[in-house]
């Protein structure tokens, strides 16, 4: 009976392997971290999603955020330590405000042209984006209270 059981949490935690791996190959916009017993939803954007998902430059020459949503995006760094110590906060607010905000990511080194022309030249730098109105940036890393505050006055989100 318990060699049956382990056989069971294998499969079981193979399937579970396989299904992340399977969802975020067939959309890889979307990464899925489990951190205990919620799964936190963090968009990951490229260049290509950026223009399709929150603005695209090329076309529009004004301010027109593509999104219904209001939006956080975390300009960040693998090498960066400041971004390291900010990415929790940045998965933990996306879990507190899943369903009234969506929290996305960019990685300046893999999207350097889209970096480039949004003028980012520091790091960590966190958009904030109203659905309407617009999105001011925050550079360097901010505690949580600081991130909750311009949630609040700038996304108008409670």
């Amino acid at each position: 009976m318990k060699k049956n059981k382990k056989k069971l949490f294998s499969l079981a935690a193979l399937l579970k392997l396989f299904l992340i791996t399977s969802m975020t190959a067939a959309n890889p916009v979307n990464t899925f971290r489990d951190n205990g017993d919620s799964k936190v939803t963090v968009v990951y954007l490229t260049n290509d999603t950026f223009k399709q998902m929150i603005f695209n430059y090329e076309k529009d020459k004004e301010w027109k955020y593509e999104g219904t949503t209001p939006a956080i995006i975390d300009f960040y760094a693998s090498w960066c330590p400041p971004c390291r110590q900010l990415s929790p906060l940045v998965e933990e607010i996306a879990n507190e405000y899943s369903g009234k905000i969506i929290v996305y990511k960019i990685d300046t080194d893999k999207e350097k042209m889209l970096s480039e022309r949004l003028g980012i030249t520091g790091l960590p730098t966190l958009l904030f984006i109203p659905v309407k109105g617009k999105p001011q940036a925050s550079m360097g890393f901010i505690p949580k209270e600081t991130i909750v505050k311009a949630i609040n006055d700038i996304l108008l989100v409670k």
